[in-house]
């Protein structure tokens, strides 16, 4: 995979988060908060992408996963160095928790897996998706049986309409 990408855009948003900060854009520094979920592919992340940037800079906005694949790819032309099974582990982890979930397009199956949901639960948002037309808002979802709005709340920034 390449690797310039990666290190491409998060040299960009790196720059522009530092030149914000300067110009007073960026009044006070919010206590930090650990914004990636413990799972595979996070240590990856951190070693390859912090070796040069802060690696927060990197999920700046929702990326699809071939979208991720090619920022991971243009990072490595651009020399971050990493294996081909680390490369994978981090677009598998940023798929998985930095991609848009498409609740009005996905089928069960995709939003069992990004929702974290059952699989009786994703197909009755498609089931209700297909009686009711297309979801609007958030407050749409919480009518569909069954789905916990804990859930919603816990995706909501990844939720695309």
């Amino acid at each position: 995979m390449a690797r310039v990408t990666v290190e491409v855009l998060v040299c960009t948003i790196a720059l522009a988060s530092s030149i914000a900060r300067s110009a007073g854009q960026v009044s006070q520094p919010q206590p930090a908060q650990d914004p990636f979920p413990e799972t595979a592919g996070k240590p990856a992340l951190l070693k390859v992408c912090g070796n040069c940037h802060d690696a927060e800079t990197a999920i700046g906005s929702l990326r699809s996963r071939q979208e991720w694949s090619d920022v991971i790819n243009q990072m490595a032309r651009f020399g971050a160095e990493a294996t081909d099974q680390e490369f994978d582990q981090i677009l598998t982890y940023l798929a998985k928790h930095f991609s848009p979930i498409r609740i009005n397009k996905a089928v069960a199956t995709d939003l069992a897996s990004t929702l974290e949901v059952p699989a009786a639960v994703a197909e009755a948002i498609v089931a209700f998706r297909e009686k009711n037309g297309e979801f609007k808002s958030l407050d749409d979802l919480t009518k569909v049986p069954g789905l916990d709005r804990g859930r919603i709340e816990a995706q909501k920034a990844r939720i695309v309409f």
